[in-house]
């Protein structure tokens, strides 16, 4: 090897490892408010060590999902709004694993960059710790990638891979029937899905990510950069009381496209579209590109976030554990014989 005095670094090349080192000692504390019973390892290894009987399972089965933000971090980006979309990727793969009935344990994040900004970093794992803390599983472990030349200046991308667990035995979709109810747990906004065309239709009516939101406070970046609401803890409850046939998440592909994934063959759903308000946003949206109510139904969630099956004699009971846990939930529909979603009214 050279030992002459210009040789080049790997920092000259563009990957400051002093950075990520101090982007690590950052988040430490931001993970460990996360810890949890089964956490058997800090952040820093090459791999997170975790027990399921220490956290309380007998015959576990193991559930995994992965997800990432989609074109809405391109407005996070854009507005240096950083700070939420953490809870984005949290929320995207643990919301998904209630719905087989699983509690989320643990979970790992994915940053990659052309040039690490510390700051900006930081700010986005802070938020996935939030929204770890939130759904009662812990940050044990992820990845900064600092990759010169793959993303412009500025740029970052975001992945979570998220393991939960259940008894066995106790998997969703479970024992739907024809006659069960359909409760719909709302959404706070657009949450993570749908934002190519919501970016299209922002550029269409010609306002700044700064403008005022149209539709209720702070500006319309703000407004639209809300965090997808987290239903771990309301379903979880719901589901360890025996009220729950099936869950649903509305994500890509709308009420139209996800309620079905949970139903068997030879049933459907019919779901009254007066049931509740279609929020503003939704109601803009609409407007700005004159987006027909059934494109609206297999694009965005249209203020449900996710649909809980229930038999009708838990009806009450289910609806108890999501509002405590500070859901506002409708009454929205009804399972019945056929394939697929009909609805009756209009949004």
């Amino acid at each position: 090897m050279s030992d002459g005095k210009n040789g080049l670094t790997y920092a000259a090349a563009g990957v400051d490892i002093d950075a990520g080192n101090a982007l690590v000692e950052r988040i430490k504390p931001a993970a460990k408010r996360t810890s949890r019973p089964g956490v058997m390892s800090g952040l820093g290894g090459f791999g997170a060590l975790f027990d399921l009987k220490g956290a309380g399972y007998e015959d576990p089965i193991l559930v995994g999902a992965t997800d990432g933000v989609g074109t809405k971090l391109r407005i996070a980006i854009d507005t240096g709004l950083v700070d939420g979309v953490g809870i984005d990727l949290v929320a995207m793969c643990v919301n998904d694993l209630v719905c087989q009935g699983a509690e989320p344990l643990f979970f790992l994040d994915y940053f990659a960059t052309g040039k690490l900004d510390t700051d900006t970093a930081a700010r986005v794992i802070e938020g996935i710790a939030e929204g770890c803390v939130r759904s009662g599983c812990a940050l044990i472990g992820g990845e900064t990638a600092e990759m010169p030349g793959m993303y412009p200046a500025g740029d970052f991308d975001l992945a979570g891979f998220a393991v939960g667990a259940m008894e066995r035995g106790g998997e969703l979709p479970s024992g739907v029937a024809e006659g069960d109810v359909l409760l719909g747990v709302a959404s706070n906004g657009v949450h993570s899905n749908g934002y190519s065309l919501v970016r299209k239709l922002v550029e269409l009516s010609g306002l700044d990510w700064d403008a005022p939101c149209p539709w209720g406070e702070g500006t319309l970046g703000e407004a639209l950069l809300a965090p997808t609401t987290l239903y771990v803890k309301g379903a979880i409850a719901a589901v360890k009381d025996d009220c729950i046939h099936a869950l649903a998440h509305i994500t890509g592909g709308g009420l139209t496209e996800n309620l079905p994934r949970v139903l068997p063959d030879g049933l459907g759903a019919e779901i009254d579209l007066g049931a509740w308000d279609l929020p503003g946003i939704f109601k803009w949206l609409s407007d700005q590109g004159n987006i027909e109510e059934r494109e609206m139904l297999k694009t965005f969630n249209c203020g449900i976030g996710m649909i809980a099956v229930v038999a009708p004699d838990k009806a009450q009971a289910a609806r108890a554990h999501l509002t405590d846990a500070g859901h506002e939930v409708h009454q929205i529909g009804t399972i019945v014989a056929g394939e697929g979603v009909s609805y009756r009214g209009t949004l």
